[in-house]
């Protein structure tokens, strides 16, 4: 097995995923966030099962990575279009939270470079849930940050699947071209060991 090998790859892929993933999780936690929470540990177990179906040479938990992968890519397409307010969907939503909370992203309050006014805004009594703070301004809105977490899983997991595509047909070539006795054979001969 070379260090560039298709394994190798997506061994590489499968742990900038669960960074990437842990990474967003945190986001989401402090977001109160329970759709993404829930969609992110199933897909954290995903990813271990797939890293470990690729380094035990395990065909169904490879298998299961990739079936996990488009619901994945699927997921993230979905966030990033409530984020932009595409399809009918909209970012001020509680679609995220399921309707548990009146929280929203983290990035809202605390993005790079927000400037946050700690005094309470004129209609503070009036809202239904009052803020102490309102903030004023971003270098980068807070949709975009959660765009480009969404952007970054995206490439991951479509490079994660098509080296598990490549990996499982590996695998299944080695599967049928090997008799575990050390003997290769092929399908144009019959087999000499009948059980």
């Amino acid at each position: 097995m070379g260090c560039c090998s298709a394994r190798c790859m997506l061994i590489l892929l499968c742990c900038v995923q669960l960074i990437t993933a842990l990474e967003r999780q945190v986001f989401d936690f402090l977001g109160y966030q329970w759709a993404p929470i829930m969609i992110n540990f199933f897909h954290i177990i995903a990813v271990i099962l797939g890293l470990f179906g690729v380094i035990q040479y395990r065909t169904r938990y490879v298998i299961m990575y990739l079936l996990w992968m488009m619901l994945w890519v699927g997921w993230n397409v979905f966030v990033s279009c409530l984020y932009l307010d595409l399809g009918g969907l909209s970012k001020d939503s509680d679609i995220l939270t399921l309707g548990v909370s009146s929280h929203r992203s983290w990035w809202k309050d605390n993005g790079p470079g927000c400037e946050t006014e700690s005094l309470p805004s004129p209609e503070w009594p009036k809202q239904q849930n009052p803020e102490l703070s309102t903030v004023l301004s971003c270098w980068l809105e807070y949709q975009y940050i959660e765009i480009l977490h969404c952007i970054v899983q995206l490439l991951i997991s479509l490079l994660g699947f098509v080296y598990a595509c490549y990996i499982v047909s590996t695998f299944s070539d080695e599967e049928d071209s090997f008799n575990f006795i050390g003997e290769f054979h092929h399908p144009s001969k019959p087999s000499q060991l009948f059980f």
